[in-house]
């Protein structure tokens, strides 16, 4: 289906092996979330989404794991940022900028995807699902 959908917006993708039980258990137990249904069924088809120079338009399992853990653990970033246990990273902008689902009370249970802004520490609204925010980010209807 994920495969399917991206080729129909851009041809310029490509995909991993399926991530496997083990590496998506790990975001759960590491991060203390359950994964979006939409992430989770991604997953299940390719561990990431690459541009042509290997560049993630979605993060392996690996890499949101890591880059989560880092925001939510670097001692200097709690001086200057609101806590980012409220939000599982999933992409890059590739300028500092995240994109992730909002967690709520332990559980992410809307479908919309934010950014955080590295620069004001903003958190907005940018996209209604992940399927809005990989066809805008793709054609450049969503820019930050």
């Amino acid at each position: 289906m994920w495969k399917n959908y991206i080729e129909t917006i851009s041809k310029d993708y490509h995909f991993k092996a399926p991530a496997t039980n083990a590496q998506i258990t790990l975001i759960k137990q590491q991060l203390n979330v359950e994964l979006p249904c939409k992430l989770l069924e991604l997953f299940n088809e390719t561990n990431g989404i690459f541009d042509k120079y290997d560049c993630p338009l979605i993060w392996s399992t690996e890499q949101i794991v890591e880059d989560n853990l880092f925001y939510r653990n670097f001692e200097e970033y709690k001086d200057c940022y609101m806590p980012f246990d409220h939000l599982l990273f999933f992409s890059d902008a590739g300028n500092g900028d995240l994109f992730g689902f909002s967690i709520l009370n332990g559980s992410i249970q809307k479908d919309d995807i934010f950014v955080w802004n590295h620069e004001d520490d903003s958190r907005s609204w940018i996209a209604s699902s992940l399927d809005a925010f990989i066809k805008g980010w793709i054609t450049g209807e969503i820019s930050v």
